[in-house]
This record gives C-alpha cells, sequence and structure tokens, in this order.
C-alpha cells in the first residue's frame, strides 16, 4: 500500500507540474495573442484612417474637377454669346450703311475719307477702288477733293471692289495701299464693340 501511495503521490505532482507549466503556456500565450489583436487593432484603424484620407482627397480632386469643368463650360457659353451679339451688331450695322449710302451724310463721308487717303499716302498719284453702287458718289466727291488738293491726281478705278461701301486707294505704281472701307473700319471696331459687350454681360 505504501508503494502505492508513493506513486500516487508522484503522479500527483508531475500532473501539477504539467498542469502548472501548460496554464503558464496558455496565460502566455492568451496575452500574446491579446497583443496581436490589440497591434492588429491599431494597424486596420491606421489603414482605414489611410483609406478615409485617400477617399476625402480622391473626392476633393473629383470635385474641382467638376466645377473646373462647369465654369470652363460657362466661360464658353459666354463666349459664344458674346460672339453671337458682335455679329448680330455688326450684321445691323451693314444693314443700316445700305440704307445711308442715299444719305448725304454718306457722301460727307466719302470726302472725309478721300482726304483722308491723300494724307496718308503722300503720293502724287491715287487710284480710288469703290463697290459698284457707290461709283457715282465717288467720282463726284473725287472731282471735289481734286479742286482742293491741285497736286494730287486722282482717278477712279475701272475695276469694283466687293466692299460694304467707302473706298480703297493704291499709289499710281501700286507700292501703297490704304483701305478705308467701310468693311475694315468695322473689323478695327470689333475689338471695342467686343468689350462693351463683354462689360455688359458681366454687368461692369
Amino acid at each position: 500500500m505504501s508503494n502505492s501511495s508513493a506513486l500516487n503521490r508522484t503522479i500527483d505532482k508531475v500532473l501539477s507540474q504539467r498542469e502548472a507549466e501548460l496554464i503558464s503556456k496558455i496565460d502566455s500565450s492568451y496575452q500574446e495573442a491579446l497583443s496581436n489583436l490589440e497591434a492588429s487593432r491599431s494597424n486596420l484603424q491606421s489603414e482605414y484612417n489611410r483609406i478615409l484620407e485617400t477617399s476625402r482627397k480622391q473626392a476633393e480632386n473629383l470635385k474641382r474637377q467638376i466645377l473646373g469643368s462647369k465654369r470652363l463650360s460657362a466661360r464658353n457659353k459666354e463666349l459664344v454669346l458674346i460672339e453671337e451679339a458682335v455679329n448680330t451688331y455688326f450684321e445691323k450695322a451693314k444693314e443700316r450703311l445700305g440704307v445711308l449710302r442715299k444719305d448725304k451724310d454718306y457722301r460727307h463721308l466719302i470726302n472725309e475719307i478721300l482726304e483722308e487717303c491723300i494724307s496718308a499716302m503722300d503720293s502724287n498719284e491715287i487710284v480710288i477702288e469703290c463697290n459698284e453702287k457707290d461709283l457715282g458718289v465717288v467720282s463726284e466727291e473725287i472731282k471735289n477733293v481734286s479742286k482742293k488738293n491741285a497736286k494730287v491726281k486722282l482717278s477712279l478705278s475701272n475695276t469694283s471692289i466687293n466692299v460694304i461701301g467707302g473706298i480703297r486707294a493704291k499709289s499710281g505704281d501700286g507700292s501703297m495701299t490704304y483701305d478705308n472701307t467701310v468693311d475694315s473700319r468695322i473689323e478695327r471696331l470689333k475689338p471695342l464693340i467686343r468689350k462693351d459687350i463683354v462689360q455688359m454681360l458681366r454687368g461692369e
């Protein structure tokens, strides 16, 4: 019996030691698992925050692109409206000029631009070109201007030009040309008219 009791005590002791070691290992593994879980949680939170930040930046970029696109579209529409307004204005101006041809003020205009041509070209011989409808008016005004400028020989070209009105002058040797047509004057006015229309559209 004594031998049996000693054996049982030995077995119990060994089992107790093993149990203690096992519990210690389990506890150690549990603590390590908790530590790993906490580290993983921290990493997951960092990754989550990174994803959120990246998404926020992408959303901001997309917003800027959309706003930029809308501004560009609005700007393009504004430019189209301005150009349409300018073209409409000048079409009406052309119609008005067609009526003015019969007015005495138009004859006065032809007289003035003939004087301008003489002053600008500084040539002894000048050939004047105009459209077919203005041949009569221009011919008469050439005679009137020639009386005051005897040193300059003014002559009317046999060939008409396709313009709204006004004249185009060339020196006798063809080396100089002075465009004083209504068409060229309108083109010179366009930038100023366009600027005025832009200011009106923007309420400036």
